[in-house]
């Protein structure tokens, strides 16, 4: 079963960027989108550069290390070397926190 885990608060989030947040021992990336908030894992699967290192436009992220790029909203590689889908974790907005279902 899975269930909704508070990761940030809204308030605390980079407006129009991403911001990084440790849960655990993952390292999360959440993406302030004009679409809403949207949260993926950190490290990018090509070489493991840390996504929040990286350029965020709109919907897209870019890694730091060799410019893969992906969809933030479905985690689809759209720029190569990616090689797969990132890891993404569906979020909402609860009472002013950031939610991920894990």
């Amino acid at each position: 079963m899975t269930e909704w885990c508070d990761v940030i608060a809204v308030a605390d989030l980079e407006s129009g960027w991403v911001t990084r947040v440790r849960m655990g021992t993952r390292l999360i990336a959440v993406y302030d989108t004009p679409s809403g908030i949207y949260a993926s894992l950190a490290l990018c699967n090509h070489g493991g550069a840390d996504l929040c290192d990286g350029y965020f436009d709109g919907h897209v992220i870019e890694c730091p290390l060799h410019q893969g790029a992906f969809d933030v909203r479905d985690g689809r590689p759209i720029a190569p070397p990616a090689p797969r889908r990132m890891r993404v974790f569906e979020a909402r907005v609860q009472d002013g926190m950031v939610q991920l279902r894990l």
